[in-house]
């Protein structure tokens, strides 16, 4: 999980703009200019909804009023606002940006599909969007348990319809900034598979004009499981650096980050309340 929020982080400098003569080769990772956003925010409250047993919905209406500038989009932040909270039939790439704890969490592949498609349509109930996220849980998991990279583009593009044929060098004149599903997973899949490590692959989402922080997010959580790590020192401390910040009344707030790096086995009852 700390792939998909350290992603989040580094991807969010460039996600509406980019330096002049920004190298994504070479550019620092962490920067002043970066910051987490709601992907972290709701990947954070994905993690607390299992392990406290308690709803998806219950969980996301918590965690987005409390981090309500964190960057969503108007769709939600509608849904935040309302009494009775229905689903939007979003398309979007957000189901699949929450979802790395469940492909790290559960036992089998059927399992995380179906509690990622839980945790996608109280929001997110058009196919396009609940797929995307079982897609991305089915991946996070896959990388987890050992499966190669032949075998993941398989699982993209046999089950889940998705192109992951055309290089990055091929695409990357044509990016833009497009927040749908189905323009995320391609990209998110050729970022993983062209990697050498995580840093590699969050470079590779760096390189293109896009959803950068949403992209980084979800295919840094297959890569950081892929690997077996992000590479990157001091994590904890700079989840700290960047998720711990002052509240309204000026106290430090650190709920977020006690959140994300919780450890699952301090929950032994965890699981899902719908």
């Amino acid at each position: 999980m700390y792939g998909a929020i350290l992603g989040d982080i580094i991807g969010s400098q460039v996600e509406f703009t980019r330096p002049k003569g920004f190298d994504s080769a070479k550019a620092e990772l962490f920067t002043n200019k970066c910051t987490f956003t709601d992907d972290t925010v709701l990947t954070v409250a994905t993690k607390y909804a299992v392990l406290h047993g308690i709803s998806f919905e219950r969980a996301y209406a918590m965690f987005g009023r409390r981090y309500k500038k964190a960057g969503y989009g108007n769709m939600f932040l509608n849904w935040l606002d309302s009494g009775i909270k229905k689903p939007y039939g979003s398309y979007g790439n957000g189901a699949a940006m929450r979802i790395s704890f469940i492909g790290e969490h559960f036992g089998s592949l059927k399992e995380v599909e179906e509690i990622a498609k839980e945790s996608a349509v109280c929001t997110h109930d058009h196919e396009e969007g609940y797929k995307a996220a079982m897609c991305a849980a089915g991946a996070v998991f896959m990388a987890r348990n050992g499966a190669d990279k032949k075998e993941i583009k398989e699982y993209f593009s046999k089950k889940y319809n998705y192109q992951t044929n055309i290089p990055l060098n091929l695409i990357r004149p044509f990016t833009k900034f497009d927040s749908s599903a189905m323009a995320s997973m391609p990209l998110v899949i050729r970022c993983f598979l062209e990697s050498e490590n995580y840093e590699t692959c969050v470079r590779n989402v760096l390189s293109l004009k896009c959803d950068a922080d949403t992209i980084a997010c979800i295919s840094g959580a297959i890569a950081e499981n892929f690997y077996g790590t992000t590479g990157i020192k001091n994590e904890d401390d700079i989840l700290k650096r960047y998720l711990i910040r002052p509240n309204k009344m000026g106290v430090m707030d650190d709920f977020l980050f006690i959140n994300a790096v919780s450890h699952p086995e301090n929950y032994p009852e965890s699981k899902i309340v719908k």
